[in-house]
């Protein structure tokens, strides 16, 4: 059982405006709670006691709501990105990058999981490094398309074809053992070179996938939404009310 989650939540989500022109994407409504919510929630049935946000867009209002969620399952500890602008989510890795200390999940600020895939991740596998996937019939160019071989990860990356592509990143990793060490020291390589701060945090597990300690974890058949487009919202919110309706 992992205990530890960081949320990458400094974006805007400008591909979203006019909706997120005052608020970030995290604290868009979905059924009654906002997205950050719903992943802290998810996170917080499975096990997750501590959780490090890094924010960066409007990063005062979205310390006042974190502050005003009070569950004691969980502790949220949040982190300022003052690179938000600048640098990719390799960036918001390397600000807490001293938090990767033993074993740890990292969850993207847009993508909303099952209590059911939180689970499943959390009932491990062998590799340090795990990348949470999903299948489909195609991938597109805005798709983070995965090549894998068996459950090993070979590559992964939005520049991959269609015919490299049998898998997509969800945005929900989990690091165990080694996993935090080698993954903690590539992100302080890479933010070391003047194009760290163009790139995505995943742009490091390509480079660790030739180490051999990367593998996938298949929740192809669950529930997740990935909040990128305006189109999303309503996919996002279908799924957000079947949740609510659960609980009754």
């Amino acid at each position: 059982m992992i205990e530890h989650a960081i949320l990458l939540s400094a974006g805007q989500g400008s591909r979203l405006l006019p909706l997120t022109a005052e608020r970030p994407k995290c604290l868009i409504d979905f059924s009654g709670h906002s997205l950050i919510e719903w992943q802290i929630e998810m996170l917080a049935r499975r096990g997750v006691k501590r959780i490090d946000v890094v924010t960066g867009f409007m990063t005062d209002l979205v310390d006042d709501h974190l502050a005003g969620i009070s569950d004691p399952r969980v502790e949220v500890v949040s982190h300022f990105n003052p690179f938000f602008k600048v640098a990719d989510n390799l960036g918001s890795c390397w600000i807490v990058r001293e938090e990767m200390r033993g074993d740890f999940l990292i969850l993207n600020g847009d993508t909303l999981v099952s209590e059911d895939i939180v689970a499943r991740v959390q009932q491990g596998s062998d590799w340090p490094i795990a990348v949470t996937v999903d299948v489909k019939p195609a991938y597109d160019s805005d798709d983070m398309k995965v090549q894998r071989e068996g459950q090993r990860l070979r590559r992964i990356g939005k520049t991959l074809t269609e015919a490299e592509s049998n898998a997509e990143s969800i945005g929900f990793l989990a690091f165990r053992g080694e996993g935090a060490d080698l993954f903690r020291e590539a992100v302080r390589t890479a933010m070391r070179r003047p194009e760290g701060v163009q790139h995505w945090y995943l742009k490091v597990i390509d480079l660790l996938a030739d180490t051999g300690k990367v593998g996938t974890v298949s929740i192809e058949g669950m529930d997740w939404a990935e909040v990128d487009f305006l189109n999303d919202i309503e996919t996002a919110t279908r799924l957000t009310d079947e949740w609510v309706a659960d609980r009754r």
